[in-house]
């Protein structure tokens, strides 16, 4: 590894790769969103009758076994779906970035996030230790259900042996990721890092759970408009599961390898609200905080930001809130900058989401195409006067933000660039 100072170490994306309700690969995701459409529908993994919400954004057609080697085939049996997910995440990435060319295993990292983990693996053994006693408990219950599993997992799957990290900072976990493997690669610890999220927590306790908050959408009979970021009749978010997948390079060695280079990770900003368990800064200051940390490492004023990817989750206090912290960034020159939701396409993954709304806006900045906000029909007149374009824009986009916030206030940005 190079041993150069950490501020010459530059940062870039040789490899994406994602599994989400709009698609099972970066290019059907990309589609579906060109396209506008939703990936929202009705859960068809249980019997959800008898629940407030009966709407999610469900992973379609997959098969978790063509992703990982046969020697582990027995093993991902027992894995929990976000162990699944983030490993045919990582696939698609690694295939497009020629990771397994890389033959010094120990150069390579992993910092992979996960709001919740094996939840699904957990309910079911708590179940099974109330009803049938503390001998049905599986033995695999406590390595299935942890949340660093998905890291551990993509170490056994592909080799690599460098720095193993794993995050947990609810839906804001993939960014943090893709921060702390941009540090690690700028510190010369790693020349290439994985980073991403997974999520796998479509079941009917977490349903349950947020439906009781009232923080999930009802909007059951038109499960395609239900995730309506900004709209004045939102009435809470869409749960939906997948993963995604960065592969973070040093830009050298990026180049003498020929890998892709897809664009640049500029800087990563973070702050907490220190004001509620679940509800944001109404005022948005948090939000503010970590995005000016972000331009400010960038070394960017906020009129060279062509797109902001917001968290935008369709609730009714968090969308006000992380726009008037949006408008207090961009005020001199709100008209240079288009903001927007893709919640209203894929909607809420959790842990996952700051991983596929990345991975969007990097497409965004490489295709020059800015998604639309769909299901904006009657915007919040309480919103603060931002570009909320409900066509696709079509523009050339040097650098792009992207948001996402978690419970316990845990706010993340991240800048990325065209190279």
């Amino acid at each position: 590894m190079a041993k150069t100072g950490m501020h010459e170490r530059r940062v870039v994306i040789t490899g994406i790769g994602t599994v989400n309700p709009l698609g099972n690969t970066v290019e059907e995701t990309w589609q579906s969103i060109l396209n506008g459409r939703s990936g929202i529908g009705p859960i068809t993994r249980f019997d959800a009758s008898h629940l407030p919400t009966r709407i999610a954004g469900e992973v379609r057609d997959f098969d978790y076994q063509q992703f990982f080697p046969e020697e582990m085939a027995r093993k991902a049996r027992r894995l929990a779906p976000f162990c699944h997910y983030a490993a045919a995440a990582t696939t698609e990435a690694a295939q497009q970035s020629g990771l397994k060319a890389i033959q010094e295993k120990h150069t390579i990292g992993i910092c992979y996030g996960s709001g919740v983990g094996g939840l699904g693996v957990q309910h079911e053994n708590s179940v099974a230790l109330e009803t049938k006693g503390a001998r049905r408990v599986s033995p695999f219950y406590v390595p299935m259900s942890i949340g660093n599993m998905a890291a551990g997992v993509l170490s056994m799957v592909w080799g690599i042996t460098g720095p193993n990290i794993a995050v947990q900072t609810a839906c804001a976990s993939a960014n943090h990721a893709v921060a702390i493997a941009q540090m690690v690669i700028r510190t010369g610890m790693a020349d290439v890092m994985v980073a991403g999220g997974s999520e796998g927590a479509l079941i009917e306790i977490s349903i349950a759970g947020f439906g009781n908050m009232h923080a999930l959408s009802t909007r059951n009979d038109d499960p395609e408009t239900a995730s309506r970021p900004y709209d004045r009749d939102r009435d809470g978010f869409v749960l939906s599961e997948g993963a995604a997948t960065l592969i973070l390079e040093e830009y050298e060695h990026a180049r003498r390898r020929g890998a892709p280079v897809l664009g640049e990770v500029l800087a990563c900003g973070m702050s907490g609200d220190a004001y509620d368990f679940v509800a944001p800064d109404p005022e948005g200051r948090g939000a503010a905080l970590s995005m000016k940390m972000a331009l400010e490492q960038a070394k960017l004023n906020p009129d060279q930001l062509g797109y902001i990817n917001t968290h935008g989750t369709s609730t009714p206090t968090g969308d006000v809130a992380e726009i008037t912290g949006i408008y207090d960034l961009i005020r001199n020159s709100p008209e240079a900058t288009h903001v927007g939701s893709t919640k209203s396409y894929h909607g809420h993954l959790l842990g996952a989401a700051a991983g596929l709304e990345g991975i969007i806006t990097l497409q965004a900045l490489r295709e020059g195409i800015i998604p639309a906000n769909i299901n904006l029909f009657n915007p919040d007149p309480d919103l603060p006067p931002v570009q909320l374009p409900t066509e696709i824009v079509e523009k050339r986009i040097d650098y792009a933000l992207s948001n996402s916030f978690g419970f316990g206030g845990h706010n993340s940005t991240l800048v990325l660039g065209r190279v």
